[in-house]
């Protein structure tokens, strides 16, 4: 059964990468599988536990808030008060693409959207200012990967969702991490620029004051408190937090003329075609994981390499395979197929499925990034039209060394990933 599972493997990646959709391409595979193995009737109860999960209301409610948020501009205004409160710092500018690909991620939830929209913001402003574009494309590149592990992160819900694990404690569990990974981004601007002064110059002062930039900025902040308040105290279900938080934005939107009724309907027209991707995804996935456990490769790998390797070394070799999918999948089909090896891999080693989940979540990011094909590259290439993406891959290059660092920390340290249970 291990060589159909890993043929079925097979089969998703070559029909992504010829084109098929991947929520296609893993129902083929998963409906075959089990119909093959006499195992369809095994299906019906994983299907109706995912479609009846409560967390799965997340999907829609996520995807409308980051969509509100982007058109009241609360998802790009932490950018530009940081880009006040940094003036007359050298590199000031690539500390504030950070920090507002950070903001965006806490409404919107999605890495590459937030490469693609910072990118036209952040990068013609550091490019103005005759920053090294290599520093400017690799600083949002970096900067998107946050979205990621950052609530209310889609790769979250989707882990939370297949693996059977609560996303309120992925959700918080991805916090410090977080914090690790924006502190190692800002340590390598600042030392890249302390160690080559030309590739940042300090741009004139903005008319806006700080006092102003932080009066702008205030959704924001408030948006994210409430979400990880409520969900940390337990007031709130992510469901709850995340509902709340889509309302205040509508009314701050509605109320400071911000939103209107064209934009609304093309928000929730975004939101709802986004939905219907990652829901398909879902179930495909759902089937497709089904058909792998009835197979046992994800076990079986586990077992040999819990027999043979170190567990730094066999998560470092399911990293270089998560690196090989980026160069045929998107984000969430990459983390659908490396999902049952992390937590075969986690099982072996007496590990929890929320370490697990947030150790992936952070190698699924980290090849988005890597050269030849990172998509975020990509995006931020295609968006910006300025700065190569070989510019991008030599920047990000500065920026791994530290990434890696915070990666190998989560796994030689498990209890950096905080769980509440």
């Amino acid at each position: 059964m291990g060589i159909t599972g890993l043929a079925a493997m097979v089969a998703v990646i070559a029909l992504t990468a010829l084109r098929m959709p991947i929520a296609l391409s893993l129902m083929l595979a998963g409906l075959a599988g089990l119909a093959l193995s006499g195992s369809l009737d095994q299906a019906l109860d994983p299907l109706s536990g995912l479609l009846t999960a409560p967390d799965l209301a997340l999907v829609p409610l996520v995807l409308f808030l980051g969509n509100v948020a982007f058109y009241a501009g609360f998802a790009t205004r932490v950018h530009d008060a940081a880009a006040v409160i940094l003036q007359g710092w050298r590199g000031g500018l690539a500390l504030a693409a950070i920090g507002g690909c950070a903001g965006f991620s806490a409404t919107a939830g999605s890495s590459l959207g937030c490469a693609a929209t910072l990118s036209r913001i952040a990068v013609p402003d550091m490019l103005r200012a005759g920053y090294d574009p290599r520093l400017a494309g690799a600083s949002v590149a970096m900067g998107g990967t946050l979205g990621a592990l950052l609530p209310p992160s889609m790769l979250l819900i989707v882990w939370g969702l297949l693996s059977g694990t609560p996303v309120a404690t992925m959700f918080l569990a991805g916090l410090l991490p977080a914090v690790l990974s924006l502190a190692g981004m800002a340590a390598v601007v600042l030392w890249w620029v302390w160690h080559d002064p030309a590739a940042a110059p300090v741009p004139p002062p903005l008319a806006m004051g700080p006092g102003a930039a932080m009066q702008a900025v205030w959704p924001a902040p408030i948006l994210f408190a409430i979400l990880v308040g409520g969900i940390a105290s337990g007031l709130l279900s992510p469901v709850a937090a995340v509902a709340i938080c889509l309302g205040l934005t509508l009314g701050f939107g509605l109320i400071q003329h911000r939103l209107t009724p064209e934009t609304l309907w093309a928000g929730l027209r975004d939101a709802l075609r986004q939905t219907a991707s990652i829901l398909l995804i879902l179930v495909a996935g759902r089937l497709f994981l089904l058909f792998m456990d009835i197979t046992g490769l994800p076990a079986a790998v586990a077992d040999w390499a819990a027999a043979t390797l170190p567990m730094p070394l066999a998560f470092a070799l399911l990293g270089v395979a998560c690196v090989a999918l980026g160069l045929a999948v998107e984000p969430v089909a990459m983390l659908v197929l490396a999902l049952p090896f992390g937590l075969a891999l986690a099982t072996a080693w007496g590990l929890e499925a929320v370490w697990a989940g947030i150790v992936l979540v952070k190698l699924v990011e980290i090849a988005l990034i890597l050269p030849p094909l990172g998509l975020t590259v990509i995006v931020i290439g295609t968006a910006v039209g300025t700065v190569r993406p070989a510019a991008i891959f030599a920047g990000v290059g500065r920026f791994l060394f530290l990434d890696l660092l915070v990666l190998a920390a989560l796994i030689l340290f498990p209890a950096l990933v905080w769980t509440v249970r």
